[in-house]
């Protein structure tokens, strides 16, 4: 029987790990080409050979997701497997509608198929949507370990932009080794707060290869803690799995892909934010977990905020900076930045759109929607320069940083500045402390 044709449809994450997972050694299968999106300047690039194992010697080539009716023809493509995250049901139908449309297959790969099994007990933090706490989560919950002697190995989604096979497995330990593996600001913004907490985080792009250093890593380890990104599941199978949900946009639980995955798997939800969101959108997060997944453990949370100098956001015209994809395909209206300004009695938020330039002018045109916010869009030097030059440009009093690293450390900024920290706080119980004693009881760590 001949092999069948096969496109991943992707964002230089889930794709690589489906194709690793599922379809590197498999002979019944030929992969003839990656699709990317979300993501700037990630197709016109190549999966290398020394990935893609033995069938692919030549490697597999990375394209445009616009060109999918244009290869799935030319390619004689059997099936294209949607693998990537946070993306609303009706644009996922259409992308399937699309490749219909052209002839082929339309499919998704589950848990079963893709998740890989560690030697150490693995706890899973993932999310509803991009940008509801899913580090500040995996922090409290790491914190809780280690302040029982435990030592904790973080794992994260990967976020691959650079050579690939340098990124096959890498390992950060100290701030210094952000700059050795030449990291992005979104991957710096997950990276650097594990790393100045003193455990040990690891991603890349071989998540077998990465488990198993992890396992061995050489200050030890006790746990796995998967620190998801999007609001993509598990790439392990885990023995404990935490969702985090966001009544700042209520409903998306159960109209995003997979974030309704997430809902359904866990063993635990944080309700987050609950400080800044409404009772209505709340109660109907409440209602989503009642209906797909009653069973589940309700943790009240918050996400309460504090600056180093508020004295720079009272009765100023502030120009708010937040992470980046949170503010892209998240669409999220709000922040860390702009819940401090408003708490802090900012005179005026300043729309950093008439000074933005470059690669930020286009993000603005992408998303038209992100409003009044500047997105601390990094993904390479031309955007960090271009970060850099609107920030700048921008006619404001100070700057609110709402990301999680400090942007002075990677940009010059010409205007006083403040950075807001946040933290997750849990509202009676049950809480993460019940959750993890239980965990750790079953599994008799000490």
């Amino acid at each position: 029987m001949s092999k069948k044709n096969v496109i991943i449809i992707g964002a230089a994450g889930r794709d690589f790990h489906n194709f690793n997972t599922y379809y590197r050694d498999n002979e019944s299968y030929n992969v003839v080409a990656f699709t990317a999106a979300q993501i700037p300047d990630i197709d016109g690039r190549k999966y290398p050979t020394e990935l893609a194992g033995k069938l692919y010697p030549s490697g597999i080539p990375i394209y445009a997701e616009q060109d999918l009716p244009r290869l799935i023809k030319e390619l004689n493509v059997h099936t294209c497997i949607f693998s990537y995250s946070d993306v609303p049901y009706q644009r996922v139908m259409e992308i399937s509608s699309i490749v219909n449309a052209a002839g082929a297959n339309f499919g998704l790969l589950g848990p079963g198929q893709t998740q890989v099994k560690s030697t150490k007990p693995v706890i899973a933090v993932v999310a509803t949507r991009t940008g509801c706490g899913k580090s500040q989560t995996s922090r409290k919950v790491i914190e809780y370990l280690m302040a029982k002697g435990l030592k904790v190995v973080a794992i994260r989604h990967p976020m691959p932009y650079g050579d690939l096979n340098a990124q096959k497995v890498q390992r950060f330990a100290k701030v210094d080794d952000l700059a050795k593996h030449k990291c992005t600001v979104e991957e710096m913004e997950e990276y650097e707060p594990h790393v100045v907490r003193g455990n040990v985080i690891y991603a890349g792009v071989d998540y077998e290869a990465i488990v198993r250093a992890a396992e061995k890593d050489p200050d030890g380890c006790d746990v796995i803690l998967w620190d998801g990104g999007n609001n993509d599941f598990p790439f392990y199978v885990s023995d404990l799995t935490i969702t985090v949900a966001d009544p700042h946009r209520p409903g998306h639980e159960l109209s995003y892909y997979p974030g309704e995955v997430n809902m359904r798997i866990a063993d635990a939800i944080v309700i987050n934010k609950m400080d800044s969101a409404s009772p209505e959108g709340i109660q109907i997060v409440r209602e989503s977990i009642a209906k797909v997944n009653p069973k589940a453990i309700v943790i009240d949370g918050a996400s309460p905020i504090k600056v180093d100098n508020p004295e720079l956001i009272r009765g100023k015209r502030v120009l708010v900076v937040e992470d980046g994809p949170t503010l892209t395909h998240g669409e999220m209206k709000l922040g860390a930045g702009i819940i401090a300004a408003r708490k802090f009695g900012a005179a005026e938020l300043i729309d950093p759109r008439p000074f933005a330039v470059g690669k930020l002018a286009e993000t603005f045109r992408i998303y038209p929607n992100i409003g009044t916010l500047l997105p601390a869009m990094g993904y390479g030097e031309e955007q960090l320069r271009d970060l850099e030059k609107t920030i700048n440009n921008t006619d404001c009093d100070s700057v609110i940083i709402g990301t999680p690293i400090d942007l002075n450390r990677i940009v010059k900024i010409n205007k006083p500045n403040t950075r807001v920290y946040y933290d997750l706080q849990e509202i009676g119980e049950p809480n993460l402390d019940g959750l993890l004693t239980d965990f750790l009881a079953k599994h008799k760590l000490k």
